[in-house]
């Protein structure tokens, strides 16, 4: 299991050494580091976070203001000068507050803590979940998850195609990610999800699944070889 991260921090020495923390532990994935909230947005929006070390006090707006603006926020390890803002930070269900400078020591159990929250909730996720439902037409249909092929983003509605149907629903795709057990699924391409063990074959920048050719996002690629590399037979 891999815990994408993003830091987000105005000061260049801050992201530089978080980023070689985060270098050190195999079970967290850098996926970016933003100087302000308004660059992390824009990463958030090509890119799935899983966790995010945040500063506070940055220009233009502060990580708090950042995290009060997601709808649906990742998971916040809150990274610091400033003890003042401990009390506010857990009422946003923060995961940690890190006072800078931060030690390795200190980083680690934070990232510990991090690994068992995902370990969690992958878990309760994988043994309690084989199908959903959602509301399509004026019914409310089930979906099994081992019929589904892929969802597909369309703008304030998502199409949810399984072997026997098309569904179409008024969901965002982050939520229908966030609800789905997230060690089967991979975002192949920001408007696209698809379940792992669906790919038939990858070929340039297209995922087969079945007869359907489906988009391979440049910025999603590497993760999405990073996910199949854990089912390849290797010599």
């Amino acid at each position: 299991m891999k815990i994408n991260c993003l830091i987000v921090d105005d000061e260049p020495i801050a992201r530089k050494i978080l980023g070689e923390y985060v270098e050190e532990l195999d079970w967290l994935q850098l996926v970016g580091q933003a100087e302000s909230p308004l660059k992390a947005i824009n990463l958030m929006a090509q890119h799935p976070v899983d966790l995010l070390f945040l500063d506070i006090e940055m220009p233009q707006m502060s990580g708090f203001e950042l995290l009060k603006k997601l709808t649906n926020p990742p998971a916040v390890i809150i990274t610091t000068a400033y003890p003042t803002y401990a009390i506010e930070g857990f009422e946003l269900d923060v995961l940690d507050y890190l006072l800078k400078p931060i030690s390795i020591d200190r980083f680690l159990k934070s990232a510990l803590k991090a690994k068992a929250l995902f370990e969690q909730k992958n878990k309760t996720s994988s043994s309690q979940i084989d199908y959903f439902f959602v509301k399509c037409d004026g019914n409310i249909e089930r979906i099994e998850l081992r019929d589904l092929l892929y969802v597909k983003a369309l703008e304030n509605y998502i199409v949810i195609q399984t072997t026997q149907r098309k569904y179409i629903t008024y969901l965002t795709m982050k939520g229908l990610e966030e609800y789905l057990p997230s060690e089967q699924f991979v975002k192949i391409h920001k408007s696209y999800l698809v379940p792992i063990a669906k790919i038939d074959r990858i070929e340039g920048n297209e995922v087969h699944i079945g007869n359907e050719k489906l988009p391979l996002s440049r910025t999603l690629r590497a993760d999405v070889l990073q996910r199949i590399d854990e089912k390849l037979v290797k010599r």
